[in-house]
C-alpha cells in the first residue's frame, strides 16, 4: 500500500513548459459566448473548480476574477484536464475562446476525488522526483515521490505520494485506487499475465472454428474405411451431446453445463477424472488423437510458441506489447458475445480426415476462446466490485440438427460490504442460439434478490411476435417458481453491444 501524502506545491516550470509544448493546449472553448464581459485581448484570472470528463474532451467550470474585481463563472471545454483547483491565467481571443496558462504551476494533489476515480480504478503514471522525507531508529524510511498522472481525468496532474521505498525517476507505475488517499500499486508479474492471456485469446480466436461445422461433417463422414478406434471416439462424441429437451431439467441442464468443455482443467486439478468420459472438450481431445495416426502423412496442429520468443525481446517488445492492451484488436472480437460463427474449412471429400482433424482443432480453440474470454472479463470494477465470468457453448440435438447455445454467466458481488456480512450478488445470463424455425435469438437476464427482469430478442419479426404474445405465460411460470418479476419484454433485432469494462494495465519499468 502506498499513501499519498499532503500537498506540497511543484516549481512552475515543468508544468509551464509541458502546456507550452502544445499550443492546442493553450486554447480553452466557450460553451457560452462571454457578451462583452472581456473584450478581445482582456486577461482575468481563474480557477478549476470543477471538472468533467466527455466522450471527445474535458468541460470545464471556471470561475473567472476580473481586472475590475468582479466574479462570475463561465462553462468551457478543454483538449486536456485541468485538475479541480487550478489556477490559470486567460486572455479572450473571441467571443468564444479563451487562451490559458497555468499560474504558478500545478498543485500537487494529496488526496483524489472517488467521484472521478472509483475505487478500484487503475492510474498509470511516471515518477519525476523521489527523496527522502524521514528515517529514524524507530521510524521506517518514508520517500516523497511526485508522479505524472497519464490516464483518467487526472490525466496531466501530479500526486505526491509517500511510498515505503525509494521510485526510481522515470520509471512507469500502474496503481490501483484503495481509498481517497490510499494507492496500491499492481506488480509487474500481474500486467505480463494480462499480457499472455491477452495473446492466447488472440491466437485462438483466430483459429477457432464453429462447433456445428465438426459435428456436421462427423455426421456426413462415411465409416466404412474409419479405423475401429477412430469410429469409437467419433460414437462417444456424438453421443454426449445433450438433447433439446433434456435441458428443461435443472439437474441434466447442471450436468450440460459442467461436461460444456469448460471446467475440463479443474476437474483434472481437482482430481476428477473418472468424471469425463461425457466432458465435451475431452472427447473432442481423444478424437483429435485418434485422428492423428489414421492419418497417411503426419500433420502437425498450429501451436502459439510465443513465451521463448517473448523473453528474448524483453524489455521493448514488452513495452510496446503492454502499450497496445487498451487498444481495439482482435482480442475485442474475441470477447464479444455471442462469439460469431465461423466456418474453419470444408471438406473436399466424405470421410477427409485431414479436414476433420482441422475441424477438430478449430473446435478446441473456439472452446478455449470462451475460457480466455472468461478470464479476461474477471475483474474488479471500478465500484470496487468482484466480477466472475463464465462463458462456454453447449451443442444440443433439436432432432436432427445440432444447435450451437452459448451461454455467458457474470456474478458481481458487492465489495463494500464487511466481512461479517452476507456478500450480494448480482446474477446476469446472456444466451444465443438458432433453433428452427424461430430464427436466431437472444436472451439477456439478470437476477438481484429474488427479482428477476429479461429481454428476448429475435431476429424474425413473426418470431418477436410469438414470443411477446407468450410472455404472460412465462411471467406466471417465474412466479409459481417463487420469483419476483421484473420487465419481461421481447424486440426484434440484436441486442446492442455497450461499452465494455476492461482492466487497461498497460505500463511497465522503461528504465529496465
Amino acid at each position: 500500500m502506498t499513501e499519498i501524502s499532503a500537498t506540497r506545491p511543484l516549481p512552475p516550470s515543468q508544468p509551464v513548459a509541458r502546456a507550452a509544448s502544445n499550443a492546442a493546449d493553450l486554447a480553452l472553448k466557450l460553451l457560452q459566448p462571454l457578451d462583452g464581459l472581456m473584450a478581445a485581448g482582456e486577461s482575468a484570472e481563474a480557477e478549476v473548480i470543477a471538472l468533467k470528463e466527455t466522450a471527445q474532451s474535458f468541460q470545464l467550470l471556471l470561475k473567472l476574477t476580473l481586472e475590475n474585481g468582479k466574479q462570475t463563472t463561465v462553462e468551457a471545454s478543454s483538449s486536456r484536464p485541468l485538475a479541480q483547483g487550478s489556477l490559470l491565467n486567460v486572455t479572450a481571443l473571441s467571443e468564444t475562446r479563451l487562451a490559458m496558462a497555468l499560474k504558478g504551476g500545478e498543485r500537487a494533489l494529496g488526496s483524489l476525488d472517488l467521484d472521478l476515480l472509483p475505487v478500484g480504478t487503475l492510474v498509470q503514471g511516471k515518477v519525476v522526483s523521489s527523496e527522502l522525507a524521514a528515517q529514524g531508529k524507530a521510524q521506517a524510511a518514508v520517500y516523497k515521490v511526485m508522479v505524472n498522472v497519464l490516464n483518467t481525468p487526472l490525466a496531466g496532474s501530479q500526486l505526491s505520494i509517500e511510498s515505503p521505498r525509494p521510485l526510481a525517476v522515470g520509471s512507469l507505475l500502474t496503481a490501483q485506487v484503495q481509498g481517497s488517499q490510499m494507492l496500491q500499486f499492481l506488480p509487474l508479474a500481474a500486467q505480463l499475465d494480462q499480457l499472455e492471456l491477452t495473446q492466447q485469446l488472440a491466437a485462438q480466436q483466430g483459429r477457432q472454428g464453429s462447433l456445428d461445422g465438426l459435428i456436421g461433417a462427423l455426421q456426413a463422414a462415411s465409416r466404412e474405411h474409419l479405423p475401429e478406434n477412430l469410429k469409437m471416439a467419433v460414437d462417444k462424441l456424438l453421443g454426449a451431446l445433450p438433447d433439446i429437451r433434456q435441458l428443461g431439467d435443472p439437474k441434466l441442464l447442471a450436468a450440460a453445463l459442467e461436461n460444456s468443455g469448460a471446467l475440463l482443467e479443474s476437474r483434472l486439478l481437482a482430481g476428477q477424472a473418472g468424471a469425463l468420459p461425457q466432458d465435451f472438450k475431452a472427447n473432442l481431445l481423444r478424437l483429435i488423437a485418434q485422428l492423428l495416426p489414421a492419418l497417411p502423412t503426419p500433420t502437425s496442429l498450429p501451436t502459439t510458441g510465443t513465451s521463448n520468443t517473448m523473453a528474448q525481446a524483453l524489455p521493448a517488445f514488452i513495452r510496446n506489447a503492454l502499450g497496445a492492451l487498451g487498444q481495439a484488436n482482435t482480442r475485442q472480437l474475441a470477447l464479444s458475445f455471442p462469439l460469431p460463427s465461423r466456418l474453419a474449412q470444408s471438406a473436399e471429400e466424405e470421410g477427409d480426415l485431414e479436414t476433420l482433424l482441422k475441424l477438430a482443432a478449430a473446435a478446441v480453440s473456439r472452446l478455449q476462446t470462451h475460457q480466455l474470454s472468461s478470464l479476461a472479463q474477471t475483474q474488479m470494477t471500478p465500484e470496487g466490485n468482484l466480477v466472475t465470468t463464465w462463458q462456454l457453448e453447449v451443442p444440443m440435438r433439436n432432432q436432427q440438427d445440432i444447435v450451437p447455445l452459448q451461454i455467458k454467466l457474470q456474478q458481481e458481488q458487492d465489495g463494500r460490504q464487511q466481512k461479517n456480512e452476507q456478500k450480494e450478488s448480482l446474477w446476469r445470463i446472456e444466451l444465443a442460439f438458432d433453433l428452427d424455425p424461430l430464427g436466431p435469438l437472444q436472451v439477456q437476464a439478470q437476477l438481484a434478490q429474488g427479482s428477476l427482469s429479461s429481454q428476448l430478442w429475435a431476429e424474425r419479426a413473426d418470431t418477436a411476435g410469438l414470443i411477446d404474445r407468450e410472455l404472460p405465460h412465462l411471467r406466471d411460470r417465474l412466479l409459481a417458481a417463487g420469483l419476483n418479476v421484473g420487465e419481461l419484454a421481447c424486440r426484434q433485432g440484436r441486442p446492442p453491444q455497450g461499452q465494455r469494462t476492461t482492466l487497461e494495465q498497460r505500463w511497465v519499468d522503461e528504465t529496465a
